[in-house]
């Protein structure tokens, strides 16, 4: 019997020929991804690194943007530690205030890679599949330990196999493909099982893929993973990853597989994940005309440069909603200064769009964006927990960029193929 993508990449990391579901292995990661959490991780570690110092200073990558610039003196002082830790160790893979969002930036910067094996003390960490990479979550203990002895152990998952046809038709989203999945498998449904994409992925290219990679976590996803191909290859050179530097792995023809799923990108229509459940989506004729009072454009799920090109599709030559605060957040730096060049922020601002820091604030609730108390927020992000944008009676909905802009046009929940 055949291996799949997991099986084979953590088989080839404990260097055994095969491996079954549910074997514990042992792998040493390329990388350990923290962020602003790097100054409570060094804090559980405090004495072994003064003892000890760390396995290596390429393990880690850091990069601060959970709450940026800092909220508070907390905040500040935490940001001056991880600093310091950086100095200290000579820690290489560190990106300071305003470089972007982690995600963002692994991927950018050329971190990640087909065949690698990543991990990171953030949930989101399955974004990294988008590029052919095994990546995924850690807590804060494991990264410590990790940033000690560089060691982990990983139990093989078993897989899910999703069989994408055809192609998504104008203004519905990688975002909407996503949403209907987790709508159908549940947000437990993937629990510590990986997703492996097959079909017609060469229809969605390399920043659709990292909008459903990221959101892998969301089903329960130990990982969620694309095979490499032709749009991973051009992506990985025009960041500086050369060809030569990297092994793709795929699964095996006759790979078993736990589920087997099957969609139709052209069937695929608009959705809202309504609050306050990921997985409670909503073909968008069921919600349409809900007021809104703020729209969020960004983070790391929808951030990238032609997330911010479709909205400004809806908002040239049109204002906001004078009732809608519409937040723009890109993903990183570099997406800043693309979508500054091209013209896109400064439509989106000339209608009314307020641009935030390359952070990830108001997703998480921490500063620039909480909602008051019985808000409604439309947003692209990839949660919507009751509380998660700062407020436990406020809600937050899920969509994509499309329906977001068009929503912060009109003041409502609108669908984005009814918009002229």
């Amino acid at each position: 019997m055949g291996q799949t993508f997991a099986q084979k990449i953590l088989a080839g990391a404990a260097g055994l020929p095969s491996v079954v579901p549910g074997q514990i292995v042992p792998i040493r990661p390329a990388h350990l991804l923290t962020h602003d959490n790097t100054a409570a991780i060094i804090g559980k570690i405090k004495d072994d690194l003064e003892k000890y110092g760390v396995v290596r200073n390429d393990l880690s990558i850091i990069v601060l943007d959970h709450v940026i610039p800092a909220a508070n003196e907390k905040t500040a002082s935490g940001h001056k530690s991880v600093r310091e830790f950086v100095g200290k160790y000579g820690i290489k893979n560190f990106y300071d205030v305003g470089v972007g969002i982690c995600h963002q930036v692994v991927v950018e910067k050329g971190h990640a890679a087909p065949g690698m094996i990543l991990v990171g003390s953030d949930s989101h960490t399955c974004s990294y599949g988008a590029v052919n990479a095994f990546s995924t979550g850690v807590d804060r203990t494991e990264a410590a330990a990790l940033m000690l002895v560089g060691e982990t152990w990983f139990k093989v998952p078993p897989t899910i196999r999703i069989r994408l046809k055809g192609a998504l038709k104008p203004r519905v989203s990688a975002k909407d493909l996503i949403l209907t999945i987790i709508g159908d498998i549940g947000a437990g449904g993937a629990t510590y099982q990986a997703v492996e994409f097959h079909g017609d992925v060469a229809s969605l290219d390399m920043e659709q893929r990292f909008t459903v990679a990221n959101m892998g976590i969301e089903m329960g996803a130990k990982i969620a993973v694309f095979p490499f191909d032709s749009v991973t290859e051009e992506y990985l050179t025009s960041v500086g990853v050369a060809r030569s530097g990297y092994e793709p792995v795929w699964a095996d023809p006759d790979a078993e597989y736990i589920r087997e799923l099957d969609y139709d990108l052209g069937a695929i229509e608009p959705v809202v994940a309504m609050p306050h459940k990921v997985d409670n989506v909503k073909p968008i004729s069921e919600v349409e005309g809900r007021p809104i009072d703020q729209a969020l454009i960004g983070t790391c799920t929808n951030g990238r440069v032609s997330d911010f090109h479709a909205a400004a599709a809806f908002l040239e030559g049109k204002k906001v909603n004078p009732g809608v605060r519409l937040l723009l957040l890109p993903a990183s730096r570099a997406v800043l200064e693309t979508t500054l060049a091209d013209g896109t922020m400064e439509k989106l601002v000339r209608a009314g769009g307020v641009l935030l820091p390359t952070g990830c604030g108001p997703c998480l609730g921490a500063h620039q964006g909480v909602l008051a108390p019985g808000e409604f927020c439309l947003s692209t992000a990839n949660r919507n927990f009751k509380g998660r944008m700062g407020c436990k009676d406020a809600e937050t909905a899920l969509a994509s960029p499309e329906t977001v802009a068009a929503s912060a046009v009109t003041g409502k929940v609108t669908d984005p193929r009814k918009v002229s």
